[in-house]
């Protein structure tokens, strides 16, 4: 289906500048969540990504291109600033290469662009395992399902996966791999978006590849601990990102 009811969805909720809030495999509530007192001063656009309801299902699998896309007039709407986590980085990096006017900052949260640092072996096992878990869904090899899910920040034991989490798998089965993205981060740099990039302290690789992205885009660091891959739940990553909001949110 084309057209309007073709459109994925975003909730707003709160007053003053816009800020786009991109999730990656986790929904908008799980990773968003921590941020909701930012309404008092910002407007909070929350982005359900294709397959996470109210928006429509995928066209044919998860991929960052058409996030790409899907984001593109959300962009151009209000030139917000825009948050994105994990495998929601990709396309928020692809569609602000493709119109870097129209972004005002980028925060970047621990997104899998592994190939940013070469030769790592602990990045590498990152790569393979993610690619891994969305080329074999809940087929994966168990013991690397379950390293991979504890890198994603998911709530497992010992015992069988909660059907939260297996569904979660599910979802994400078949998507484009991670590991095929390679956004134009020269264009980003080149236009001088203002760019934070933040992790969680919780594994090797994610600050490895957050360190090395950093560098490549000329922008922040900031290091979150507390809350594992979902980073904006961590004590005093809201603080330390108003604060870079608020230093941008000035000019044109």
């Amino acid at each position: 289906m084309d057209g309007v009811l073709d459109r994925i969805v975003v909730v707003r909720d709160g007053r003053g500048p816009e800020v786009l809030l991109v999730h990656g495999g986790a929904g908008p509530r799980t990773t968003w969540g921590a941020l909701a007192p930012l309404a008092d001063r910002w407007t909070l656009a929350y982005v359900h990504r294709r397959g996470y309801p109210p928006s429509p299902p995928p066209r044919e699998r998860q991929d960052f291109e058409v996030d790409a896309v899907d984001l593109a007039p959300l962009l151009n709407s209000c030139r917000p600033h825009v948050v994105a986590h994990s495998y929601g980085v990709l396309g928020t990096l692809m569609a602000a290469a493709a119109a870097p006017d129209s972004v005002r900052s980028l925060t970047l949260i621990e997104p899998p662009l592994t190939y940013l640092v070469p030769g790592d072996p602990e990045v590498a096992r990152l790569a393979h395992i993610g690619d891994a878990v969305l080329t074999h869904g809940m087929d994966t090899d168990l013991a690397e399902l379950r390293e991979f899910l504890r890198l994603a920040g998911a709530s497992i034991g010992d015992g069988p996966l909660p059907e939260g989490v297996a569904a979660g798998v599910r979802r994400a089965h078949g998507a484009r791999l991670a590991s095929e993205a390679h956004p134009r981060l020269d264009v980003i740099r080149d236009a001088g978006i203002p760019v934070l990039v933040a992790s969680g302290d919780h594994a090797a690789a994610h600050e490895r590849i957050c360190d090395a992205l950093a560098e490549v885009l000329g922008g922040e660091r900031s290091v979150h601990p507390g809350a594992g891959h979902f980073v904006a739940a961590a004590p005093g990553f809201a603080e330390r990102f108003e604060v870079f909001l608020h230093k941008h949110s000035m000019g044109p």
